[in-house]
């Protein structure tokens, strides 16, 4: 398999640091209900699919280490904790900004490429202590917003909390859409909940959360996905984190399939968020090939591919020190925040 530039070379994986948001915004399209309803998912393929992954698909040494920090810039570097702190966010904001230790990097060769996390995520309450806490990095705060994790607070309230949040400093908004429109195949409902979110955000990017383990189907996965992009989101994003199951390579082959045919059809590229149990270096390595595999190259960057994680990065800067050393350290020597 081609390396992410040019081949065994790990300098090559990072080609820029930081997030741009160079590619045009998902204004949305009207709502195309035939377009919706006649979604449906061969079961059996996807499952195919998906298991011969690994087998098909591998990277060793340096090639290896290119992909991995290239995951690292993918990274939306996550703290939702009921015990969460100022204190805490701030460790995880100097994290996001040094993510792999320097000695790590200058034995890669990649000392001097500022290489940082695609974002930090947070809820509400810390996005001005994460947005102080990140100045001049030009890392983006993301903010969870809409009544996370359920999102069943009134439809006024989570407009409010994500108008709260962009004041503050937010330039990205992690929505939760309300799984009883889907469940009950109330898909004009789902479009007019997700204009409004599009419509609060404003110039800030959202990221619509589709909590796939609550959907009970793919195909609701598949109509779900369809009818956010439709209604303006610029990512879609698997799961809170916070459900008894969260993304896995089977729905993400579903939603990058629907991410496929909404710019096949309207020419507007969506960006694609698996969050919520990606703990292993090897786990993001998967996510990484069928993100290629099935959208090109360009869904390998920030501006359209994120990991929602936390513990992940400490897994991926072990393996990269493994790399340079030959030698595995405990993973309490790689602390994220």
């Amino acid at each position: 398999m081609e390396d992410l530039a040019v081949k065994s070379t790990a300098a090559s994986a990072v080609e820029t640091a930081g997030v741009g948001h160079n590619w045009p915004r998902n204004d949305g399209i009207e709502l195309d209900l035939s377009w919706v309803v006649d979604q449906r998912v061969n079961l059996s393929a996807a499952e195919r699919r998906v298991a011969t992954l690994p087998g098909r698909r591998t990277v060793k040494k340096d090639a290896q280490a290119a992909w991995l920090l290239k995951a690292v810039t993918c990274i939306d570097l996550t703290t939702l904790n009921g015990d969460d702190t100022n204190e805490r966010v701030k460790r995880l904001c100097a994290k996001a900004r040094q993510p792999v230790r320097q000695d790590i990097l200058e034995a890669l060769g990649m000392g001097n490429r500022g290489i940082t996390t695609g974002a930090v995520c947070v809820y509400h309450r810390f996005v001005s202590t994460a947005v102080e806490a990140l100045e001049g990095s030009g890392i983006p705060v993301a903010a969870v917003s809409t009544g996370f994790p359920a999102g069943l607070v009134p439809h006024d309230v989570k407009l409010k909390e994500i108008e709260a949040s962009v004041a503050d400093g937010a330039r990205e908004i992690d929505i939760v859409i309300t799984r009883e429109h889907v469940l009950t195949g109330n898909w004009q409902a789902l479009y007019d909940e997700m204009r409004d979110f599009r419509a609060a955000c404003g110039d800030a990017h959202v990221k619509a959360i589709l909590a796939t383990g609550d959907l009970k189907t793919l195909r609701n996965v598949a109509r779900a996905s369809l009818v956010c992009m439709m209604a303006g989101a610029d990512f879609i994003k698997t799961s809170t984190g916070k459900e008894g199951v969260n993304a896995t390579l089977l729905v993400t082959l579903v939603m990058l399939r629907m991410i496929r045919a909404y710019q096949e059809r309207t020419g507007l590229k969506v960006g694609y968020k698996p969050a919520g149990g990606i703990s292993a270096a090897k786990d993001v390595l998967n996510y990484q090939f069928l993100m290629k595999d099935e959208l090109g190259r360009e869904w390998l960057e920030p501006d359209l591919f994120r990991v929602g994680a936390s513990s992940l990065l400490a897994d991926i800067e072990r393996q990269l020190e493994h790399h340079v050393s030959g030698a595995y350290s405990a993973l309490n020597r790689h602390p994220i925040g």
